[in-house]
């Protein structure tokens, strides 16, 4: 048995084959503005895409978790969740003031998404305790184009 990762058919059209890299960038607002500039320039832009390489993941540890932490943090969630239920319930309710459904919504939200999480936490049995964000961010961005536009790309990059 292989490990092989099922793949969309490459079409003509999107093959990498058929793509050529015109200008690399370490800054994506720098390769953001260089597509700007194409659009401006009136340069077709359903030929052009900006590739991220040389990928990292960064995860940028935020505090520990506690039960406290978790509790809250599922309240709050639940809470919105709740409000758009109790938005729904104003309007398939007719007798059932506004103040009423929201109020319903969001304490029933609240204590139903705080229930949730508390069970979540409890389950990893400590294994993570500590709240944290994941960042993909890339080294270079590459904009490439269709290889038939490269040549034309580039001359309007060149007045960039």
């Amino acid at each position: 048995m292989t490990d092989q990762v099922p793949r969309r058919p490459e079409t003509p059209a999107t093959a990498e084959s058929e793509w050529e890299s015109i200008a690399t960038y370490t800054r994506y607002e720098d390769a953001q503005r260089a597509v700007d500039h194409l659009a401006d320039k009136r340069f077709p832009v359903e030929s052009v895409r900006i590739i991220g390489t040389d990928i990292r993941l960064v995860e940028q540890v935020l505090g520990r978790l506690s039960w406290g932490r978790a509790a809250g943090g599922g309240a709050a969630a639940g809470a919105w969740l709740g409000l758009l239920f109790g938005l729904l319930l104003l309007i398939l309710v007719s007798d059932i003031g506004v103040l009423e459904a929201l109020l319903w919504g969001l304490v029933w939200g609240a204590v139903f998404g705080a229930t949730l999480a508390l069970v979540s936490y409890a389950m990893t049995g400590g294994a993570r305790d500590f709240i944290s964000r994941r960042d993909l961010q890339p080294q270079h961005y590459d904009i490439q184009v269709q290889r038939q536009q490269a040549a034309n790309a580039r001359q309007v990059l060149a007045g960039l």
